[in-house]
């Protein structure tokens, strides 16, 4: 005889038999999991039937039967799991006697100390029941025959779907305020320390509420690992249970390592690093599915009034709005452009993630998981656009969670940054930290979003933020091993060897600052020299102390306060006077390439600007090829004012992004002998969507621009009015400042704001009519900040006094918040 005919034949109508045989299957070490379970629920089938039948027959009751819902129903009981029980009677039977029908049943379960949740319906009270309360109708959705009349549970069960069915427009947006007050009130699971396996965001409330949107008939949940996330939830709190011996669904950290040594697990950090994993699973599908539910519900409540409109016939197709290349909006989500190729385009991927981060949009689950099924992998370092997107991504502050959660879903994270495999889902037994290593980093990288526009260098500050920690799936001091995967990972990225040198010291040294300025005396000069040693430069301090900030923020709300944001101030002030200390060589202007020098020529011969557009090739595609991977726009042309607003102007009329471009005045001889000066514009630009424009039509209208001829502003403005603004990141304001001692030649204005069509024109004639000369600018545009850094004079020549440089500032910020 096997245990299984042991066990069931142990569980007659006695309470006693059924103890021992429920004991004796719990102690089975060899069958735990999904099987254990459905065998508790068979053998409490067993015993429960005994009971009904006898007291039937007792009581003489018919037309009556005994009804497992919710878990129950389901046949997922864990070892100290309720009972949920529905005594359900046709009505015809004499009250008292199905009393005492419910007496003889509910009395032996309670007498063994299990828990009961229990009620004696009708079919129509069962149904009233469940119009009148959610709980109960989702309950009742899992409604499976235990013994009796099985045509009546077969009915009722009909009923109760029908009207789920038939009510999902309301009932649904109910449930799904149901969802959020509990995750308002729980926590997500895959980041608490002592999470609630049932009731917290992602537990297994959630994968029940899934099943009933899926018995809705309205949207289904994604199918992926869904089983196995439940299974694993499932087991730790079938382990949990066992452990404790009581009811229990909260994984508290008293109980971790022994519930992780029942399931067979290394260690308590394995046991949370699995669990958080099938928390994520749950979370992801939980977002999608009632993304969906929203989008058909919106849909069911438009489409008649559309028809009225109408007149009957087809809806029109949802509106399709560009947003990057190959990527639009699609009825709320973002998806693939019908041109796309993303078995072509490897920085799609990327591309579209920026682009729904930055409108704050969800990236649709069907083409997250198409881009991990046909995009190849990016090249190795990566181009200067993927490079720029992943700062795109980064900078949009709260936005960049929901999409970078999408992708990790699909595996597409650990896919571009490989190390990221160590701290995904790596929990953190800090009490201070609110976050997974994983989470925390991304979380660092947001809050470094809003401090962008301290630094020079925001792509520097928002990469290192996300790689702070990246050490802490090695062995030993997570700064030290983080230091060498920043640096391996920024050099694939496709940062130059300089930047790459930044970041690492970044990461090494993330911790510096606090940890100084709050264990260390800043009064003594060997404090500070210390700090200057180790951050090498200005530049690198400035972001450190953001880093700092950043990390801090993301931490917990324990970890930064007034008192340590003045320490760590107070630090960086006294070795940035250590650091000014080693004053900088004033650099030389580079020479023009052969290529600027012609164009120069051509515009002095000519007497108007010259324009050559060319695109830069890259490694050959899987026809031969070359991808394209930048264009290069240069313009020459005779000094004059105006020339920078009116050239931006009319890149930004054509939709062209600058991505870099370099201003500067070279002096050339003349027929007659004397010099002249001729301005070069090197740019490096691309097509928001769609092809270049030819260089013959960007030189007609530089040429209108800059006779009067073509309004830009006015341009401008009326195609930002065509188009309904949309909802998107808000950015930090823009900030403009003088840099101090920056050059001795010319005063620096420094512009620091987020990137947008138009941007450099307004700066540009913010800069005319402030009256002075720009004698040079750098631009450059790093994901979606731009830091700019214009030379300006007086008509003279000679740098700005100190106050007018102020008030230059001052007007250029004024035009941009405007």
């Amino acid at each position: 005889m096997t245990s299984t005919e042991t066990t069931t034949e142990s569980a007659d109508s006695e309470p006693g038999g059924y103890a021992a045989a429920r004991l004796s299957l719990l102690q089975e070490e060899a069958r735990s999991g999904p099987p254990r379970r459905a065998a508790l629920a068979s053998l409490t089938d067993d015993w429960l039937t005994a009971l009904f039948t006898t007291a039937a027959a007792e009581t003489g009751v018919h037309g009556a039967a005994l009804v497992a819902v919710g878990g129950y129903g389901r046949g997922e009981l864990s070892p100290r799991s309720d009972l949920d029980l529905l005594l359900l009677h046709d009505g015809n039977t004499d009250p008292a006697s199905v009393a005492a029908l419910a007496d003889r049943v509910w009395y032996p379960v309670w007498d063994l100390g299990l828990a009961l949740d229990h009620s004696v319906r009708t079919p129509a009270e069962a149904r009233r029941t469940a119009t009148e309360d959610l709980k109960v109708q989702l309950g009742l959705l899992d409604a499976r025959p235990v013994a009796g009349d099985l045509g009546l549970v077969a009915a009722m069960r009909t009923a109760i779907l029908a009207d789920w069915r038939n009510q999902a427009p309301k009932r649904l947006p109910a449930l799904h305020e149901l969802c959020r007050e509990r995750a308002e009130r729980q926590g997500e699971l895959q980041y608490l320390l002592e999470p609630d396996l049932k009731e917290a965001r992602g537990g297994l409330r959630d994968a029940t509420a899934l099943r009933a949107v899926a018995a809705s008939w309205v949207a289904d949940a994604p199918r992926e690992g869904l089983a196995q996330a439940r299974r694993v939830l499932f087991d730790a709190r079938d382990a949990l249970h066992l452990t404790t011996g009581r009811a229990t669904d909260r994984l508290a950290l008293q109980e971790q390592d022994q519930v992780a040594d029942a399931l067979g697990l290394l260690d308590a950090d394995a046991l949370l690093r699995q669990v958080y994993e099938a928390a994520r699973t749950i979370s992801y599908a939980t977002d999608v599915t009632w993304r969906e539910v929203d989008r058909v519900l919106r849909a069911r409540s438009v489409r008649p009034r559309l028809r009225a409109i109408l007149g009957g016939g087809r809806a029109a197709a949802p509106e399709r709005t560009p947003l990057a290349e190959g990527v639009v909006e699609a009825d709320g989500e973002v998806v693939l452009a019908r041109t796309a190729r993303p078995e072509r385009d490897p920085v799609l991927v990327l591309r579209a993630a920026a682009a729904a981060a930055q409108s704050e949009l969800p990236l649709s689950r069907h083409v997250v998981r198409r881009l991990a099924t046909a995009a190849p992998p990016l090249p190795v370092p990566w181009p200067a656009e993927a490079r720029e997107e992943l700062v795109t991504l980064l900078g949009a502050g709260e936005a960049t969670v929901p999409v970078w959660e999408a992708l990790e879903a699909e595996g597409l994270i650990t896919r571009l940054l490989p190390d990221w495999e160590r701290v995904h889902c790596r929990p953190q037994r800090n009490p201070v930290h609110t976050w997974t290593v994983d989470r925390h980093l991304v979380e660092a990288a947001v809050r470094a979003s809003a401090l962008t526009r301290r630094v020079g260098r925001p792509d520097l500050l928002l990469v290192a933020a996300l790689l702070h920690d990246i050490g802490k799936g090695w062995p030993g001091d997570h700064s030290v091993a983080g230091e060498v995967i920043a640096r391996d990972t920024a050099a694939r990225i496709g940062f130059d060897q300089h930047d790459v040198g930044v970041v690492a010291t970044l990461v090494r040294h993330h911790l510096l600052l606090v940890e100084t300025a709050t264990r260390r005396d800043l009064d003594d000069p060997a404090t500070v020299r210390s700090v200057a040693t180790a951050v090498g430069s200005a530049t690198t301090l400035e972001l450190l102390h953001a880093l700092t900030e950043a990390d801090a923020l993301a931490t917990g709300p324990a970890a930064w306060s007034s008192w340590r944001a003045s320490l760590v101030a107070d630090l960086v002030g006294r070795v940035a006077a250590v650091l000014a200390g080693q004053a900088p060589e004033e650099p030389e202007p580079a020479a023009p390439g052969a290529e600027q020098e012609r164009l120069a020529i051509e515009a002095l011969r000519t007497g108007g600007p010259v324009l050559a557009l060319r695109a830069q090739a890259g490694a050959p595609d899987e026809d031969g090829e070359p991808e394209p991977v930048g264009v290069e726009l240069h313009i020459a042309l005779p000094d004059r004012p105006g020339v920078l607003p009116a050239a931006a102007g009319v890149l930004a009329l054509h939709r062209l992004t600058v991505r870099a471009a370099d201003l500067r005045a070279v002096e050339l001889p003349t027929q007659l002998g004397d010099p002249a000066d001729v301005l070069l514009l090197s740019w490096r630009v691309a097509a928001e969507y769609g092809s270049l424009p030819q260089a013959s039509r960007l030189r007609a209208d530089l040429v209108r621009a800059l006779d009067g001829s073509l309004d830009i502003r006015a341009r401008l403005a009326e195609r930002e009015a065509a188009y309904p603004r949309r909802r998107g990141v808000k950015a930090p304001p823009p900030r403009v400042t003088v840099a101090a001692a920056a050059s001795r030649l010319a005063t620096v204005i420094e512009v620091r704001a987020q990137d947008a069509p138009g941007l450099l024109h307004r700066i540009g004639r913010a800069l005319e009519q402030s009256g002075v000369r720009v004698r040079s600018a750098h631009v450059s545009t790093l994901g979606a900040n731009a830091v700019d850094a214009f030379y300006v004079t007086d008509t003279d020549g000679k740098p700005l006094p100190g106050e007018r440089a102020l008030a230059v500032a001052d007007a250029v910020e004024t035009a941009l918040r405007a």
